[in-house]
């Protein structure tokens, strides 16, 4: 625990790369056709026609499947959502997004199926798009009639048009969009399948959750979860876009199945940014009120969340924008009220953080809109409304129990660590001299949950071969967090065998029974916990063995992790080592295994990491150019395994972070186009535009589970977002400008300081 070892990994991914599910060239997939979805242009309209036979006669084609080819009834909406929202697996009577799919080609050749799917002549009735959330939120226009209603989910707390603000000194209010973006993997959506002469699917697909997925093929197929075998292969990221399994994935095993014939999909980078999901897309409304000296007595915050076109795992988000409304602050008036609902765009998902960075973003602005009002240093009110260090655990007003913190400690080291004091003076010297480039500093403060929805319980199996080797089986299955490394040092920590020689096995649904997947930040106080928990079952029952084997009593062994062998207590010359003790196991038990144990870890909930961030930005008060110049971070999740891992958690979720602050933005057009549909328009950042973050380490232990674990997964991107925004905002508030929405793009600073001028 808490050594700097190289991840394992990394060696392949950055010589021979990765094998992802496009690069299989496995057996059981030869003469594999292909499939090619048709997606629909228009973002509304009645389907009065699909003409689809000069497809058929195109060269390589096999088939060409519309809805009414499909026996299936259409997909109902999860979490007990209204039935009326059910979604179709191809479109038959109405399009309700541009990327909705109409029809699936089948060809030979994967370039034939670009081709025929240009030749499936779709008719449409155009129907007025409805893409404005706030304006879906009337039901004045019913995209789904038999729903009766655009309002996909409904969380409220407290009364937000109640008396709570009666008594405040100062009460500021304030909209506010968090910004729909694109969770853009490296690898996008793609899954290859072959069912056997036994009746049994083998499918690969690029997911976060194996057996959840494998669950939901085998009961649209018909079949029982043991009649599918799923593997997931490298996986080129997911951000938690990956975590549910499509109708475009599942749909590849039933044609499969009906076609008799193995098949495979890739989608392209448009298919991605169009239909695969998007994330955040919140409109709020916050007020805070307090008194003048500071201290913030109550908060109210009221969200409507575009879910998309059919309601998903968005809709259902902002549940956990409730429960972390608070953010780290003590305020003993909170209320809030959500609606999800409807529109004419791509349906919205889980996306790093998945509603908790909403939350946070929306008490951040509303403490720098609190701080301004009252004109006081941003980090003094935050400090004076900081949940104390000795009130933990700590119930909030919205239903989170937050285990531990010290949120006061994390802000005071982040300004230390910038010097903030002299960065204030820095800033004051440019306004009085009414330089060009003037600088930002924007503070936040945040506490997540992760681990919040479970599953909390992970199983892993511990397997130490004859030669000393050892296996390790989790139920957790990565994409790019680098579980093989840190898996393996949390086994040897137990077992005194080197991380070179434990190799950690996950995302074969045959070889691991059950799994709860990698979402959440749940992987390491789950899965990571249970390979440290069946670690240390593993040495009690070598310790048997051993006994036996040096004929002594059980209570007497002792294991010396450093040179890895068994001894009687206070006789260490006469040992019996992993090798022979594991032999010594596979005879009595009539196997050539060598020692295995497996078990499960069952979690007593969820824990809360925090952190603070500072960052400082560049200006240019002439273009509206914004230049990141600083990231400063803590991001205490609890005892750290392996600081290269949790390092490299932390930097990609401040890049993603501050990409939504800064460019990052899925746009539609009042048609329903997508706008920023690929690469070419959307602000996808790049390491060029970002400085080397500062990293200052915490650690704050958790009672939740015996390693004192929390998830960094998605911490970064929940601290940077706000503090590089409220940066913007500051470099131009002494121009009277309040705020600024996301992506503070240079154009939008550019007419905020405009429009400030014009004041």
């Amino acid at each position: 625990m808490g050594t700097r070892v190289l991840r394992t990994e990394d060696p392949k991914f950055l010589t021979v790369g990765g094998t992802y599910v496009d690069d299989l060239r496995d057996e059981r997939l030869t003469g594999a056709a292909w499939v090619t979805y048709v997606r629909s242009a228009v973002a509304h309209a009645k389907i009065t026609g699909i003409d689809a036979e000069e497809a058929r006669r195109a060269p390589g084609v096999l088939a060409v499947i519309t809805g009414a080819d499909l026996p299936l009834p259409p997909i109902p909406p999860q979490f007990g959502m209204n039935p009326g929202f059910a979604k179709p697996w191809l479109a038959t009577d109405v399009v309700r997004y541009v990327g909705e799919p109409v029809a699936a080609v089948i060809t030979e050749q994967r370039y034939q199926g670009e081709d025929a799917a240009e030749l499936v002549v779709v008719d449409y009735d155009a129907l007025d798009p409805l893409v404005d959330p706030r304006q879906s939120a009337t039901d004045q226009q019913l995209l789904f009639p038999d729903a009766g209603t655009n309002i996909a989910a409904a969380f409220a707390i407290g009364d937000v048009d109640g008396d709570m603000f009666d008594g405040c000194e100062v009460v500021v209010r304030q909209d506010v969009v968090n910004s729909r973006v694109a969770p853009a993997p490296l690898e996008v959506r793609g899954t290859a399948c072959a069912w056997g002469d036994d009746g049994r699917l083998t499918i690969w697909t690029s997911t976060q959750n194996p057996h959840a997925a494998r669950d939901a093929i085998a009961a649209s197929c018909g079949v029982e979860p043991a009649q599918v075998h799923l593997i997931t292969p490298d996986v080129g990221g997911g951000f938690g876009a990956k975590i549910g399994t499509s109708p475009e994935d599942i749909l590849v095993a039933i044609l499969a199945k009906s076609l008799d014939r193995p098949l495979r999909w890739t989608e392209n980078r448009s298919e991605n940014m169009q239909a695969m999901g998007h994330g955040r897309a919140q409109h709020q409304k916050i007020t805070i009120g307090g008194s003048r000296d500071g201290k913030v007595t109550a908060y109210a915050l009221e969200v409507v969340q575009d879910a998309g076109a059919y309601p998903n795992l968005g809709a259902f988000l902002p549940f956990f924008t409730q429960m972390m409304a608070p953010g780290v602050y003590d305020i003993p008036n909170i209320a809030y009220k959500s609606v999800s609902v409807v529109t004419n765009t791509c349906h919205t998902l889980a996306y790093r953080g998945a509603g908790r960075p909403e939350a946070t973003a929306a008490i951040e602005r509303a403490i720098d809109c609190f701080a301004a009002e009252i004109a006081m240093d941003p980090a003094d009110v935050r400090r004076k409304n900081f949940i104390a260090k000795d009130a933990f655990p700590h119930m909030t007003p919205t239903g989170a129990n937050y285990d531990s913190g010290d949120y006061a400690g994390a802000l005071d080291k982040v300004l230390a660590a910038a010097g903030y004091d002299d960065l204030r003076a820095e800033q004051k010297r440019r306004r009085d001299s009414g330089a060009q480039k003037q600088l930002g500093i924007g503070v936040s403060a945040y506490v997540e949950i992760t681990n919040g929805a479970g599953p909390f319980d992970e199983l892993a199996r511990v397997e130490v071969h004859p030669s000393g080797d050892v296996t390790v089986w989790t139920g957790t299955s990565p994409h790019g967090q680098g579980h093989a490394t840190s898996w393996a040092m949390l086994a040897s920590d137990e077992l005194g065998i080197p991380v070179e020689r434990i190799t950690v096995k996950h995302g074969d649904t045959d070889e691991v029974a059950t799994g709860g997947g990698t979402m959440g930040s749940r992987s390491l106080q789950a899965g990571g916990v249970a390979v440290h928990e069946v670690a240390v079952l593993t040495v009690e029952r070598a310790k048997s063995v051993a006994a036996d084997l040096l004929e002594a009593a059980e209570g007497d062994i002792q294991l010396d992790k450093d040179r890895g062998v068994f001894h009687v207590a206070g006789s260490p010359d006469e040992v019996k080592s992993w090798p022979e003790v594991a032999a010594a196991a596979a005879a009595k038990e009539g196997t050539e295994r060598g020692l295995v144990v497996e078990g499960s870890f069952t979690a007593q909930g969820a824990t809360f990491p925090f952190g603070a961030h500072l960052a400082v930005v560049e200006v240019d008060t002439g273009t509206g150019r914004v230049d990141l110049t600083r990231v400063v971070s803590v991001d205490d999740a609890g005892k750290i395994v392996n600081p290269i891992a949790a390092e490299g958690q932390r930097h990609g979720g401040i890049a993603q972070g501050a990409a939504q602050a800064l460019l990052e933005e899925m746009r539609y057009d009042p048609d329903g186009n997508p706008v920023t549909g690929n690469f070419a328009d959307y602000g996808f950042i790049t390491a060029d535009l970002l400085p080397s973050f500062e990293l200052v380490d915490m650690a704050t232990p958790t009672t939740v589970n015996p390693l004192g674990v929390k998830g960094i997964g998605e911490s970064g991107t929940i601290g940077a977002t706000p503090a590089v925004q409220n940066a913007v905002i500051d470099a131009v508030a002494h121009l009277g400008i309040r705020h600024i929405d996301m992506p503070t793009t240079s154009e939008k600073v550019w007419r905020a300081i405009q429009e400030g001028a014009a004041r």
